[in-house]
């Protein structure tokens, strides 16, 4: 049996045939699945003779009335083409930067009975900043819908360990740029520094070794984007 039977199978044993009669000529199941294994295939990158990387976060774009049919069986579904994409990267050497997430959106251009798949190597991403840290922040680093505070003296992205915040992206190197924030009359004037990456960096889309950052400022580093976000008196409550 293969691995898009066995999920087929899945599907009917947790939502006792509904699903198939209330996707009857629409979008059927196992078609998403092949979908989100050949975005796999036609998207992995070598990293070595034994590991390629592929994309973790996928986004189903439906037609309207495909996506009312799927809303009371979209978490059964996602979780069993979550294991079922897993499957597939285990059995090929695919490796994941990050946890898989399967997520459906509606699509106006679309028609009943067809669909759209997206996807994205999203990184994951960890600091050892608290919620409290997070809140008490004037300045904010976003990356990949995570948040870490920009206080001084700063902080230093790469992939390492020693790095204070830390991106599985093998573009991204140990220690790749670094954040310094210091606090003046006028408020927070913070610099984003390359530290001699493999890849560099661009600021606005611009490649440079050096920038001031403010407010909305981005910064690529590998495949992950990271964004600067200022916190002003209003929006903090003050």
């Amino acid at each position: 049996m293969s691995g898009l039977q066995r999920f087929e199978r899945r599907l009917e044993e947790v939502i006792s045939g509904a699903f198939a009669r209330a996707f009857r000529s629409a979008v059927q199941p196992v078609e998403i699945a092949a979908a989100l294994q050949r975005e796999c295939d036609n998207n992995a990158q070598i990293l070595s003779r034994q590991r390629r990387l592929v994309p973790n976060s996928f986004v189903v774009e439906l037609a309207a009335s495909d996506l009312e049919r799927l809303a009371p069986y979209d978490s059964a579904m996602a979780e069993d083409l979550t294991q079922q994409v897993t499957e597939h990267a285990e059995l090929n050497s695919y490796s994941f930067p990050g946890p898989v997430t399967i997520d459906f959106e509606l699509a106006e251009d679309l028609t009943t009975g067809r669909f759209r798949v997206r996807s994205r190597a999203e990184a994951k991403v960890t600091s050892q900043a608290t919620p409290t840290m997070v809140g008490r922040a004037r300045a904010l680093l976003e990356v990949n819908g995570t948040q870490h505070p920009l206080t001084t003296p700063g902080l230093v992205v790469g992939r390492g360990n020693e790095a204070d915040v830390r991106i599985n992206d093998p573009g991204v190197s140990r220690r790749h740029v670094e954040f310094r924030v210091e606090q003046g009359r006028a408020g927070l004037h913070i610099d984003v520094i390359d530290l001699g990456s493999t890849n560099g960096m661009t600021v606005n889309g611009q490649k440079m070794g050096r920038a001031v950052a403010d407010d909305g400022t981005e910064v690529r580093v590998g495949s992950t984007t990271l964004r600067v976000r200022v916190v002003h008196e209003e929006d903090a409550g003050v």
